[in-house]
Parts: structure tokens; sequence; C-alpha cells
């Protein structure tokens, strides 16, 4: 009986976009953050780049520092990173890693500058070209508890069944075709209250696995992709004193994840659980970028840059299947002996579009002489600006979540370089700020060192960065809700540390 209602329920929802995964305000800042990238010298100095000119990553960085550029240059850059996570979940702590070779930078500056007799203001102006990557999402994370944990996943499917009948109007066929909550119960972890007759009970839910003590849990999230931009700009030289830029960037988006989630109870009737979630999300957006460089004294250049919000289109398919086994337990409600159960949702595909927040920023570069530079940045990004748009599914809960969830961050960045002949010695530090509205005591900031080398020999220039970046973060299984509306949902505990090292080779013709 009931597995002829999930197949039309499932249909429905699929045709009508309606059944796609929750939780976008988390895709919208997902793919709102991009921490500086570009050439190993910029890394190296902590990814200050708004004041300083005459290097390839102002093509996507500050355009006017193309202005800089009296000779042409080709650059490419190779990448690797190992992305280390520690979780803690009941006190039991687990270590993660996950390692990747990238290539983070190719650029082409084709530089015009006019001649030393120019009287005019105008001296010139560069060209640039550029392929980056502006955000890695190579992660694995997850636990393996061998304590019986506060909740069960259980306790979402009755809460939000009762959440979708009371403030929705579902009814049991809605519910059963109603993403998790509709898995859950179609594999009866959770069934309507009956009454002594084994009449149902109208808005009244209850889990098969009445008062018995909460399971065993265990969850693995494997997650892959990155972020591109490629960035078409030109800069220009104005007296050698003013320096304006702009450039258009087209960003592409790759992003797929893979999570399980487990769950093993000590008594019947339900033995143990698993979910699988599969998630793939690929598309494009587009912004630009408006820049300017100033020197009012030789030794002293200011910046300021202004970054559009990027206009994404994106594409995500999804899929969702669960197993439940009861080993042979008769439900005696329905008159069936239940054994493996299993559930699946047809494969899901949305499209949906996400505007990202605007990125206004500036930075001073000092220059001692000729023997290397100091150079801060600052910048302002609104994360609860952020919205999503689609007509494939009602997109307002997100787009509330994301005013309630983020807030505004100040970030900086601090590095210098030190020359010494032919040889450059750099070092950085930066701070991105805790994006969340409510952070309870839970500082997620972002602190990032780095350090690097470089060699200028004639044409040829070769430079190397070492980048630590760490922040913390939490992971939320599902949420259940207290009388006093807080969750005792699975809380899990992250600390990241991403190292990366950067090599570019460049050549100047």
């Amino acid at each position: 009986m009931r597995f002829l209602t999930v197949f039309f329920t499932l249909t429905w929802f699929t045709i009508g976009g309606a059944f796609a995964q929750s939780g976008y305000f988390e895709d919208a800042y997902r793919f709102s953050r991009a921490n500086p990238s570009g050439s190993a010298r910029i890394m190296g100095i902590g990814g200050t780049q708004y004041s300083l000119g005459g290097d390839v990553s102002n093509i996507a960085g500050n355009p006017a520092g193309l202005g800089f550029f009296r000779s042409s240059e080709a650059s490419i850059s190779l990448g690797y990173s190992d992305w280390k996570v520690d979780t803690r979940y009941l006190n039991q702590a687990q270590t993660y890693n996950t390692s990747n070779f990238n290539l983070p930078n190719m650029s082409y500056v084709m530089a015009n500058p006019k001649g030393n007799l120019e009287t005019k203001a105008f001296k010139g102006g560069a060209f640039g070209f550029s392929f980056q990557r502006i955000a890695n999402f190579n992660t694995e994370f997850g636990y393996n508890s061998n304590q019986p944990g506060n909740s069960s996943i259980i306790d979402f499917y009755v809460q939000d069944a009762y959440n979708l009948y009371y403030n929705f109007g579902f009814n049991l066929d809605d519910i059963a075709g109603s993403g998790l909550t509709g898995l859950g119960y179609n594999t009866f972890q959770f069934n309507p209250a009956y009454d002594d007759n084994f009449n149902i009970i109208d808005g009244e839910f209850e889990p098969i696995i009445g008062n018995q003590i909460a399971p065993f849990q265990n969850e693995n999230i494997i997650q892959e992709g990155n972020s591109n931009q490629i960035t078409i700009a030109y800069g220009a030289n104005f007296n050698h004193k003013f320096f304006v830029g702009g450039s258009m960037g087209i960003r592409s988006i790759s992003f797929s994840s893979f999570k399980t989630y487990g769950e093993l109870f000590n008594e019947g009737p339900l033995r143990s659980s698993n979910l699988t979630e599969s998630l793939f999300i690929n598309g494009a957006g587009v912004n630009i970028n408006l820049g300017v460089i100033y020197k009012p004294i030789d030794y002293l250049n200011l910046g300021f840059n202004f970054q559009s919000p990027t206009l994404y289109s994106l594409n995500e398919e999804y899929e969702a299947g669960v197993v439940a086994d009861f080993g042979g337990f008769y439900f005696e409600p329905e008159d069936l002996t239940l054994g493996r159960e299993e559930a699946v949702t047809n494969f899901i595909i949305s499209n949906y579009g996400l505007n990202t927040p605007l990125k206004i920023g500036g930075g001073a570069t000092f220059f001692i002489g000729k023997n290397g530079f100091i150079s801060a940045d600052i910048d302002w990004v609104d994360y609860s600006a952020g919205r999503i748009n689609s007509k494939d599914f009602d997109e307002s809960p997100d787009n509330q979540a994301i005013r309630n969830t983020y807030t505004s961050t100040l970030n900086y960045r601090l590095g210098g370089e030190a020359r010494f002949d032919l040889f450059r010695i750099r070092a950085g530090y930066a701070f991105f700020g805790d994006p969340f509205a409510n952070p309870a005591g839970f500082d997620q900031s972002t602190q990032q060192l780095s350090g690097g080398i470089g060699v200028k020999l004639n044409s040829i220039n070769l430079d190397f960065a070492l980048v630590n970046q760490k922040y913390s973060g939490q992971y939320r299984s599902y949420q259940v809700l207290d009388e006093n509306n807080n969750n005792f949902g699975p809380v899990t505990q992250l600390e990241n540390s991403i190292i990366s090292g950067v090599l570019t080779i460049g050549y100047n013709f």
C-alpha cells in the first residue's frame, strides 16, 4: 500500500522540481567565499594586492595594477594543497587528509607603454588575460562514534512530519514524497500513530524504535570540485601617478558532495539504517571588477577596488536513498513482516540562480627604496546579501536563512618583501572575519600565514610560496529542536588546516 504511494508522490515532486536538495543558503556562502589567489609572489605576502601593481595577479585582483607594466609577461603557476580536518564528536577525535595538485594561475599581460618623450597624460597601459583558481572544495570529514548519540535521525523525521502536517497542510501521501522525511516514512522508521484498533490517528506520528536508547552513529562526507575564473582586463597609466583599470570575470563552478550517514541500534525492532545522498552542482557566472591606484609620492601607493556581485546560473542533480534493516520484525498495524526496507528518490534535476555579495576594498603599499616594501589590504563583504532565485522551487526560506545566518565581515591582509640583489624574501598574514551572525561563542574566522622566496634572472622570474590557512567550523548532521528551540542533533566540531605550495614561472619580453 505504502509503496504505491511513494511511486506517485516521488514522480510528482520530480516533475515539479520541489524535491531538490535542501540547504541552498549553505551554497550561497560556499560559492561566495573566494580567498585571494594568484602568483606565488602575491600568495607569499598574504594575498595583498589592492595597491601593489606590476604583478599578473592584478588581472583578477586590482586591474589598475596593469598600468604599471612596462614590458609584457607570461606566467604559469603550479600548486599542491593538503587539507587536514580534525573532527570531534562526543569527545571522539578523527583526522582526515585530502591532497590535491592544481593549476592555480595562468596569465598573459600584453603591455603597450608610451615612450619616455610622451608629453600627454596618458602613458599607455596593458591588457591582461588569466585563468585562476579561486576556490578549492576537495575535502573529506566525518565521525564514527562508539558512544550512543543524544538523538536519532528518526527524531528529525517525526518532527519534520509534524511541521509538514500542521504548518503546510500535508497529508500522509504528501509526507511520503517530502524529501528525506519521505524516505524515512517509506522505510517504516516512523509511522502514523494508531489507536487500539489500528486506525490512524490524524496528525500524530511515532518512531518505530519507541523509547529505546539512541543509536551509535557514523557519517562520512566527501566533497570534490573547484571554482575557476577566466578574466579579461585592462589597466591604464596617467602621468605615472594615477592608474585605473577594469576587468570582466567569467567564473565556473564544479562541486559534488557524497554523504553516507548510518545508525546502529543494540535493540530492535530496527537494527540499523543507512542514508546516502549524492549532489552535483555546476554552472557559470559573470562579474566586473573596477580599481584605481594613486601614487601621491614615489614611495607610496594607495589603492581602491570594487568587485560586483557574481551572477551565477547553476544546475544541480540530486538523489538519495535509505536502507533500513528490521531483521524480520512483524509490523502489526499493516500486517507486514519487515526485513531490509529500501526507498530511493528519482534523479532530481533543477536550476537556480545565485547572486553573491559585492566586495569593496582598499590598500596601501610603502616602498623602502629599492630594498623592498610593506603592503596592507582591507575589504568588506556582507554575506547576508547573497540571494537565491529559482522557478523550480520556493527560494524564500533559503533567502531568509541567508539573512538570518550570515553577516558582514572585515578582512585584512599584511605582507612584505625584502630584496637582496637577485633574491626576494616574503612573508604575510591574513585574517578573514567570522561570517556567521550568531556564532554563540564559537569563532569561525580564518587566519592565514604565508612566506615565500623568489629570484629574478634577466627575463625569468622564479617564485615559490607556502601558505597555511586555519579555521574552525561546525557540521550538523540533522536538526532536532527541543521545547526551547535548541538543537540537540549531532554537531561535529571541525578544525581545518590547509597547507598550499605554489610555484610560479614568469617570462618577461
